[in-house]
């Protein structure tokens, strides 16, 4: 290679670092060493490869190029520095120059760009080679799970019109717990009090949200509530749950091999725990029909059962476990569904992302039963909105309706006596 000059263009530069990365990886496959796990041997021979060409670049541009191909080699390519960012908690390529992110809540473009469609598809074999999975024109999506357990959802042409795309849930290292989510004015002293005697009491709880609203997170918080002396299995997609107790057992599901087959779904994890003896069932999503077999656990024993599901109020949470349920290919009425709800769950949690990017818990209720053909719910706290500020933030307020809920002498029985002040008081935060 010709000496670059200190002056040369961009173009020069990026020629200078795929050359460094295409040495770089011969050498080290070569000499068998793995690009994994020796950081200093690989920045060694990059300043050999450097120090022989001479490309006569400042030292600010060295130590760049030597940081992208860092990241190219051991990382994740251009998304290595989004990855690293604690800051950033989704990444979205949609294509070669549209790379998004969401940070505290708000999705902002990033400074983020791919030479051409083959070196995004070329990342995604890269995330999936390990899992053994694959990705063609024959199978155009897949989901997998980076090193650090940031979730990953990949789709390629021809499903993708204007190519492949990829989308990352990263993997929250620092655990939220509810101090956190009182201080960021998400939910109350007194909704903690009440949801931490509703799992301990063993009530079956939904937890019900759009995407990105903090389910997953608000599952996490409560699952910690679970006393460490009982026996929990966790059934994912994709393992996110931090439980901290001793007895837990993680399930996660398996797609199909390159023949269709050997597929392991959420509704067949759910039918094998029944017979590993558990206490509680924590299933990270009902999104098929083992919402029907969730109800049926949650109806024959199994209390204190935790899920999540895709709604935007209780009410829809509703209608969508009764369409869930219908998916199972079992002609069963509607109206019987409804009863195993009304039977089985006792309360649904309502999360909700605001346009300010702030998530809140905007509604705590029970499931009281059925008049006729309809599940009756009663609100116990909801948030308020008021009006939005000039700078955007949104301003309401969480409030106790002032109705006590039926469940609530059950938890008396089980020694969890919650006063009537609890939900009576009106005015516990205000932002």
């Amino acid at each position: 290679m010709n000496k670059l000059d200190q002056k040369s263009p961009q173009t020069d530069v990026n020629r200078f670092k795929h050359h460094l990365i295409d040495t770089v990886t011969r050498m080290m496959e070569a000499n068998s060493v793995p690009l994994d796990e020796n950081r200093q041997a690989i920045i060694g021979c990059l300043e050999q490869i450097y120090q022989a060409n001479d490309p006569g670049f400042s030292d600010s541009v060295k130590t760049r190029i030597f940081k992208e191909v860092l990241d190219e080699v051991l990382g994740f390519g251009p998304l290595q520095p989004l990855l690293d960012d604690p800051d950033i908690t989704e990444v979205m390529v949609n294509g070669i120059n549209k790379t998004y992110v969401e940070r505290n809540g708000k999705i902002t473009r990033a400074d983020v760009s791919f030479a051409d469609d083959a070196q995004i598809i070329k990342l995604i074999e890269r995330i999936i080679l390990p899992l053994g999975r694959t990705i063609d024109a024959n199978n155009p999506t897949v989901d997998a799970r980076l090193p650090d357990g940031s979730r990953v959802n990949a789709v390629i042409p021809p499903v993708m019109i204007e190519g492949p795309c990829i989308t990352i849930r990263k993997f929250q290292t620092d655990k939220i717990g509810f101090e956190q989510l009182i201080e960021m004015g998400s939910i109350t002293e007194n909704m903690v009090q009440l949801l931490r005697a509703c799992v301990i009491g063993r009530l079956n709880i939904l937890i019900s949200g759009g995407t990105g609203s903090g389910k997953t997170t608000l599952l996490n918080i409560l699952s910690g509530f679970i006393p460490d002396d009982e026996r929990i299995i966790t059934i994912e997609d994709a393992a996110e749950l931090q439980l901290q107790q001793e007895h837990v057992l993680k399930m996660e599901t398996k797609p199909p091999n390159i023949e269709g087959k050997y597929e392991k779904t959420i509704r067949d994890l759910v039918i094998n725990s029944l017979r590993m003896r558990p206490d509680r069932i924590v299933v990270g999503e009902c999104r098929s029909g083992e919402a029907l077999d969730m109800l049926q656990a949650m109806n024959t024993g199994h209390d204190g059962s935790l899920t999540t599901v895709h709604a935007n109020s209780p009410r829809d949470a509703v209608g969508r476990l009764e369409t869930l349920c219908l998916m199972a290919g079992l002609d069963l009425p509607i109206r019987v569904i409804s009863k195993q709800i009304a039977s089985a769950i006792d309360v649904i949690i309502q999360v909700s992302r605001f346009s300010d990017g702030s998530r809140k818990v905007t509604s705590i209720t029970e499931i009281s039963g059925m008049e006729g053909d309809v599940i009756t719910m009663t609100e116990i706290f909801k948030f308020e909105q008021r009006k939005i500020d000039h700078d955007g933030t949104v301003i309401g307020e969480l409030t106790a309706t002032g109705v006590r809920p039926f469940f609530s002498q059950k938890l008396k029985v089980a020694g969890l006596d919650l006063g009537p002040e609890l939900f009576n008081f009106k005015k516990s935060s205000i932002w």
